[in-house]
């Protein structure tokens, strides 16, 4: 049986940090950047009234979907019947150009291939 390898961690930090690098500007103020482009993306799905479509060219889709209810789900633990009101969640599908990103085999990234 193969073992997995540990999943790293990206934290918004990275994500400013490596932000800062690619835009050539001080830590500091793209950690305000960043911060600020997630709390509009987090406050643009909490106002969604049901749904909402956030789409970022060559990224991806951030949708907030309703779910249906269900009047006759299970508690697995103690197998009574319940009913699960209607919520809505999240969901994401990737852009194109990450699409084509992630088709690349494994072995290219190892050899150092990552355009």
């Amino acid at each position: 049986m193969k073992q997995s390898a540990k999943k790293r961690t990206i934290t918004k930090k990275d994500v400013a940090k490596r932000t800062a690098e690619i835009v050539g500007e001080k830590i500091y103020l793209t950690e305000r950047i960043v911060d600020g482009v997630f709390r509009a993306l987090r406050s643009y799905m909490a106002e969604a009234d049901p749904e909402i479509r956030i789409e970022i060219r060559d990224f991806g889709v951030f949708e907030v979907k309703t779910t249906k209810p269900k009047p006759k789900a299970r508690n697995p633990k103690t197998g009574e019947i319940i009913y699960v009101p209607a919520r809505r969640k999240t969901h994401f599908k990737a852009g194109k150009a990450l699409k084509e990103i992630l088709k690349k085999p494994l072995s290219e990234l190892e050899s150092g291939d990552t355009k």
